[in-house]
């Protein structure tokens, strides 16, 4: 009976839902991009809910302003894992074979896996506020939840509107950009204030892996001094 409470915890039904959302929207990505934008904009949105969830019920261990930590490792693997590396990890790959150059979304997967499971690391090495950080924008990121939820969902809808304006196979990345920002329209805009959302939260990912790498090397050390 434990187990299965656990398993109905009201965050991991959450985290179901977004599972089975994404299921269905990657199996019409092709097929009808409206339907997959849709309820893959909506499972994105209920990667909050989770969260709020979690600490509106007593799910959840503790709020901090570096994360929040889970309760439970299941809902640890639907928050920081499924989320939000595997989801958009698939959008990633499906635009890196409709745009050219395909490295560019390739080395965007690498970098977001890259600084999110460095992140997770340091989390468990160390519990080193975010406020300890030297970046100024670091700080700023992780201590304002309305400018952490911009960048977050200029990301996801920047990925999303290059897939829906694609109309080929062999897109040319900076050609559709471009021509789509030369268009006056509440699209362009759109795509305008998605990109600099966008460019700040990759700002963000490289600080924050240079960051926790840092943390995780020197919790090396502490253990190597500790060592007998």
């Amino acid at each position: 009976m434990a187990t299965l409470s656990v398993y109905l915890y009201i965050p991991n039904i959450v985290g179901y839902i977004i599972v089975l959302l994404n299921c269905i929207a990657f199996s019409v990505c092709f097929s009808n991009k409206t339907l997959f934008s849709l309820l893959y904009f909506f499972s994105f949105c209920c990667d909050a809910v989770d969260g709020w969830c979690a600490r509106k019920f007593n799910q959840d261990c503790e709020t901090s302003t570096t994360v929040y930590c889970c309760s439970t490792t299941l809902f640890f693997f639907f928050r920081y894992i499924y989320t939000r590396e595997v989801s958009t990890a698939c959008l990633l790959v499906i635009l890196s074979q409709i745009y050219r150059p395909s490295l560019v979304f390739l080395s965007l997967l690498a970098l977001d896996f890259a600084s999110h499971w460095l992140q997770m690391y340091r989390i468990i090495a160390s519990h080193k506020d975010v406020k300890d950080s030297t970046s100024w924008l670091f700080r700023l990121y992780y201590g304002n939840r309305m400018f952490m939820g911009y960048c977050c969902v200029s990301c996801e809808v920047l990925y999303i509107i290059l897939l829906l304006i694609a109309k080929n196979q062999t897109e040319n990345l900076m050609n559709v950009v471009v021509k789509s920002l030369m268009q006056i329209s509440p699209l362009s805009l759109l795509l305008a204030l998605s990109i600099f959302g966008w460019s700040i939260k990759q700002i963000i990912n490289v600080i924050q892996m240079k960051t926790a790498a840092d943390v995780c090397v020197l919790y090396d050390i502490e253990k190597q001094h500790k060592k007998p």
